[in-house]
């Protein structure tokens, strides 16, 4: 893969991508816990809402967006390219059943990161080709927060990294106890959901998180 940075998209950023859900809100607020997970060091936010309303989604993306602002951190959208083309988000991320990422460039325009789920080589290369600007591959260990995720061999990361040039962040099931099996991949940052907001100290596990990525990376080079 190459080192430089791709399109709209900075490798650093993607280090510790975090992607919400209000499954272990226990009366809080998403935007509480967002921003426990940022002062502990999250590097992208997406926010990722399969059962809101429009109206509530929309109210809940402004909000979230002005604080994922104050961080200087990216924050896109899943799914919902009208929202994030209505709040002028920094970009969104699809899924393979979704919207394809050249469809969703002709809405967003050039300037915007757009994120592609990818299990295969095949994927991944089409992916890119349609003008992804990273991609999002797994489910890299089993994972209960996705109910159709998909199990995607190491090796297989491994070959989608070397096979793409822009930047791979590996999803599912990953923990600060297991990243460091990731090493060697190719990889250039991790995706999390419950990792981060199903912990007690959002902000204590978003650090040991990105502190064991970051080691991981190391041994990588």
């Amino acid at each position: 893969m190459r080192s430089d940075n791709h399109g709209n998209c900075k490798k650093e950023d993607l280090l510790l991508y975090a992607v919400t859900d209000r499954s272990w809100l226990n009366g809080e607020t998403l935007y509480a816990q967002v921003e426990k997970a940022l002062k502990g060091g999250v590097t992208f936010v997406q926010l990722r809402e399969k059962n809101l309303d429009e109206v509530s989604f929309l109210e809940e993306a402004k909000e979230i967006q002005k604080l994922c602002a104050q961080y200087h951190v990216p924050f896109v959208i899943n799914d919902n390219v009208e929202i994030a083309a209505q709040i002028n988000a920094d970009g969104v991320h699809v899924g393979q059943s979704d919207m394809e990422a050249g469809d969703v460039r002709k809405k967003l325009g050039p300037d915007k990161i757009i994120g592609v789920s990818a299990q295969t080589v095949e994927q991944a290369l089409k992916a890119q080709a349609h003008g992804a600007d990273y991609l999002g591959v797994g489910a890299v260990f089993p994972t209960g927060s996705k109910a159709d995720a998909v199990e995607v061999s190491h090796e297989t990361v491994k070959a989608i990294c070397e096979a793409v040039d822009i930047p791979v962040i590996a999803i599912g099931g990953i923990t600060a106890e297991n990243v460091a099996e990731l090493a060697g991949t190719g990889i250039c940052g991790i995706a999390v959901i419950s990792a981060v907001f199903a912990q007690k100290d959002i902000k204590g596990a978003a650090q040991h998180l990105k502190s064991h990525t970051e080691e991981m990376l190391k041994v990588q080079q």
